[in-house]
């Protein structure tokens, strides 16, 4: 779970987000949590599956644009479209979280 969630500017996990946990290719332990309740759960584990599948977990290395430092476990945040509803991804290690866009 990400410890930092104040830090790195995220929501504080919701005490009902629904939360699917799976395996890395790896074998290491990943999940993702639909911290808005709203997505079927059926869409969450296919989006986890194809995270795992695509080995989109673990600490990743991300420069900020014009900067000189490159920052490990820096999360990632993407738009993904799910039904037809469209919701922010950040990606943090071994977590893929689900938010409100």
């Amino acid at each position: 779970m990400v410890e930092n969630t104040a830090e790195e500017g995220l929501a504080p996990i919701r005490a009902d987000a629904v939360i699917i946990e799976g395996k890395t290719k790896r074998g290491k332990p990943c999940k993702i949590i639909d911290n808005t309740c709203l997505v079927p759960r059926a869409a969450l584990q296919a989006l986890l599956d194809d995270l795992i599948e695509q080995e989109h977990f673990g600490p990743s290395g991300l420069s900020m644009a014009g900067g000189n430092s490159i920052r490990i476990g820096a999360p990632q945040s993407a738009h993904v479209q799910l039904g037809d509803d469209i919701y922010r991804m950040i990606v943090v290690d071994y977590e893929a979280r689900i938010e409100v866009f």
